[in-house]
């Protein structure tokens, strides 16, 4: 008899909720069966929301059963650290994770996909939480034996399939299983439904982890209304080579807003900055100043909402998401919880104030948000979203568009002034426009601390000279880590600015029975 191997073939897969990371395991599982291969399989359920995959061990004792002489390999049901062949993870952070807990080393074979889906605790961070991608992908080529590395997910969606099917065809190209590509192939079809899309999937994971040349599925881009021809070319024609890829992007994004002069108009706001930062490096001020002005300008309220949520793109985009078939029927049902806020900030100035103060003092603000839950896929509950999106060309007339570009215009003001003298302490100031984001309450807060930092330190003399720059960045920083506001009245009290006296209770109505109580 020839000599045995000493030990299986380890291999633990990491895949999110819906990806098919168990039907992975089961197509692993029947390939090596049908082979004889003695194999054992385990899983380790993960928790909800982007806070841990599941995670299935398998082991394939890579020797025929009817060769073993009736002898069976004793294998381990979850795996160890420095014991694992290879890694198989459906999304770049799970390769991190896989890492970090040791699972990966100099005899590991990676096998990952590079998209991402962000985690609970990246999308909650009040400026950019995403992790580094590239510290990832930098651990993977210090340490495995070998890393397969590549948009798994892009190919899915070309083939019309979950990422599992791709995942299992890298795993199979990279020559770590005892196993052949019409092997692997025919576990896939003894699943029956869904099997030609799935080896479509497995054919474009296994070329690209041979090394094969695979062509890249197509990415689809939104064709350009042709009033935005106009804003496209004067960015071409008119700011340098390095700013026209975000300018570019901002004016696209506000002719989709609202219309083509809104984008003309979103360049005219910049090309005082960009001519100022032409002396410097990178163009970084104009860069930064570009991004945050569309993101402002193109903020978002109640008509914006209605209009992204009634687009055929976006219906298109979930029927995707859930792989519904052409004939099956997928509901919509959209959960808004709109307040005074948002129902002022569609009325006329004139309106909207005296309603603001109102209720501001008698303290209903807070109290007249009303849930709604809106069917969009059905006739009324489209119209009613659709009317509001339909008020698109009278957004200009609203309290809220006219709030915005006031505060906006103050902003642009401070950079422009201050990157005649210095361009660094106007990159400090464009940056703080990281604080206005989101809708509701989060908007309002990230105004409020916006309102605090322009009026005590960027437009105020007690922070001045060179430290000025650095005071800003402070209080941005503390602002961004603590939304309530307390990191930046320290960070302020710190710079010798006063706090913030306390506000006001509102005033209580009593009714005639309470009165008469009292």
């Amino acid at each position: 008899m020839s000599a045995l191997p000493e030990r299986p073939i380890t291999i633990l897969i990491a895949a999110l909720g819906g990806e098919g990371g168990g039907v992975l395991a089961d197509w692993i599982v029947a390939a090596a069966t049908a082979q004889d291969y003695p194999v054992q399989s385990t899983s380790i359920p993960g928790v909800a929301q982007r806070t841990g995959a599941t995670t299935y061990y398998i082991e394939i004792y890579p020797a025929k059963t009817s060769g073993l002489g009736g002898r069976r390999p004793v294998m381990a049901l979850t795996p160890a650290p420095g014991c694992v062949d290879v890694v198989v993870a459906s999304e770049l952070l799970e390769a991190g994770r896989a890492m970090q807990n040791g699972y990966v080393d100099e005899r590991t074979t990676l096998i990952a996909s590079t998209h991402r889906v962000y985690t609970v605790a990246e999308k909650m961070h009040m400026a950019d939480g995403r992790f580094d991608s590239d510290v990832v992908l930098k651990a993977a080529g210090e340490l495995t034996r070998r890393a397969v590395l590549f948009d798994m997910q892009a190919q899915a969606s070309a083939a019309g399939t979950v990422i599992s099917a791709v995942m299992f065809g890298a795993l199979a190209g990279s020559g770590t299983l005892p196993l052949s590509r019409e092997e692997c192939e025919a576990a896939i079809r003894s699943g029956g439904k869904g099997a030609e899309a799935s080896l479509k999937g497995f054919a474009a994971g296994f070329e690209r982890a041979r090394g094969e040349r695979t062509i890249a599925p197509e990415e689809k881009k939104r064709p350009l209304d042709a009033t935005l021809c106009s804003p496209v070319q004067r960015v071409r024609q008119t700011f340098p080579p390095e700013t026209r890829a975000i300018l570019g992007e901002g004016a696209a994004r506000c002719a989709d807003f609202q219309d083509s002069v809104y984008a003309n108009f979103y360049l005219d706001r910049l090309e005082p900055i960009v001519n100022l930062d032409r002396a410097a490096d990178g163009y970084k001020l104009a860069i930064e100043s570009g991004r945050f002005l569309a993101l402002w300008m193109c903020y978002e309220d109640v008509i914006r909402v209605a209009d992204l949520k009634t687009r055929k793109s976006r219906v298109e985009r979930v029927r995707e998401e859930v792989q519904a078939k052409p004939h099956e029927p997928v509901h919509l049902t959209e959960f808004l919880k709109p307040g005074l806020d948002e129902f002022a900030a569609v009325l006329p100035r004139w309106l909207a104030r005296p309603l603001k103060g109102v209720a501001g003092t008698t303290g209903l603000a807070n109290k007249l948000n009303v849930g709604m839950r809106v069917k969009t896929t059905s006739v009324s509950g489209y119209l009613l979203m659709r009317c509001l999106a339909w008020l698109r060309p009278l957004r200009p007339l609203t309290s809220r568009w006219h709030e915005e570009q006031a505060l906006i215009d103050r902003w642009l003001a401070a950079i422009t002034a201050a990157a005649k003298r210095d361009t660094g302490l106007a990159l400090e100031i464009a940056l703080c426009a990281r604080l206005i984001k989101g809708y509701g309450e989060t908007h309002k807060r990230g105004k409020g601390n916006f309102l605090r930092i322009m009026n005590t330190v960027i437009e105020s003399d007690v922070v001045s000279g060179a430290s000025r720059a650095e005071a800003i960045r402070k209080a941005r920083e503390a602002a961004l880590a603590d939304p309530e506001g307390r990191k930046l009245e320290q960070s302020l009290e710190a710079q010798g600015i006063a706090p913030l006296p306390p506000r006001p209770k509102p005033v209580r109505f009593m009714r005639r029975n309470d009165r008469k109580a009292a």
